[in-house]
């Protein structure tokens, strides 16, 4: 009996550690967005000199309130309020629907307007539609696998983290690329790395959504290169951004 209790005793304390892993991964998500964006955003928005038009303001609380409702989602299920958890996640659902549309009419309105500056407008939608075609891959098979906690949870982390490419692009505190890009790529890919140590740590083995998702990130990365620049993709650019002409 003794035995038995004890060994209930470490399974609840090693899930306890896992589920609070994730709360400090959230956590850091938090921290690496604020830092990318604190230079160009977050800094003038407090000194008050921030002059963005309503539609970044916009885009920047959508993605902000993400990370809070990652985080609650993680302090939930690390507190055993699964009910709640599951409630909250119902909403999710609707705001994830919601930061996509904003993530894609942000994207095509300031590549409309860099378009009509003669700037890079092809590359800049190319960020904006990758980034939200991959989150809304790993969101949406996160749903589907809602009844599988443990695909259901790493396939957040992935999707969590793909919205991280943009704050790292901006951390001018960073060397820049080419020299600088495996730094840059470590930023971003922190949350996975730590995710997948922590995985070798406690199971010997990492989870294959990690290592899809990384393979993933790698693709949008260096298929840019063979998209941008191209006779279709410019075509597609002009067209898309007179959709908000």
């Amino acid at each position: 009996m003794l035995i038995q209790e004890a060994r209930t005793t470490v399974v609840t304390t090693n899930g306890l550690h896992r589920r609070r892993f994730y709360v400090g991964v959230s956590m850091l998500m938090g921290i690496i967005a604020v830092a990318g964006f604190w230079p160009t955003y977050f800094g003038p928005l407090v000194s008050g000199t921030n002059e963005q038009p309503p539609l970044i303001h916009l885009h920047a609380t959508v993605f902000a309130g993400w990370l809070v409702l990652f985080l609650a989602q993680a302090v939930l299920a690390a507190t055993g309020r699964l009910s709640w958890h599951l409630r909250l996640g119902r909403i999710g659902i609707g705001y994830a629907v919601l930061l996509v549309i904003v993530g894609l009419y942000t994207g095509i309105s300031r590549s409309a307007d860099r378009l009509g500056a003669g700037g890079d407008a092809e590359g800049l939608l190319f960020a904006a539609v990758s980034d939200m075609v991959v989150f809304s891959a790993f969101f949406g098979a996160a749903i589907a696998y809602r009844r599988r906690p443990q695909i259901h949870k790493r396939l957040m982390m992935v999707a969590a983290t793909m919205l991280l490419v943009a704050a790292t692009g901006r951390m001018s505190f960073l060397p820049a690329p080419p020299l600088g890009l495996p730094v840059r790529l470590a930023v971003w890919f922190s949350p996975i790395a730590l995710a997948m140590a922590h995985d070798f740590r406690g199971r010997r083995l990492i989870h294959p959504v990690y290592v899809i998702g990384l393979g993933v990130f790698l693709v949008r990365i260096f298929s840019r290169g063979f998209i941008v620049g191209t006779d279709a993709w410019a075509a597609f650019t002009r067209w898309a951004t007179t959709l908000v002409a």
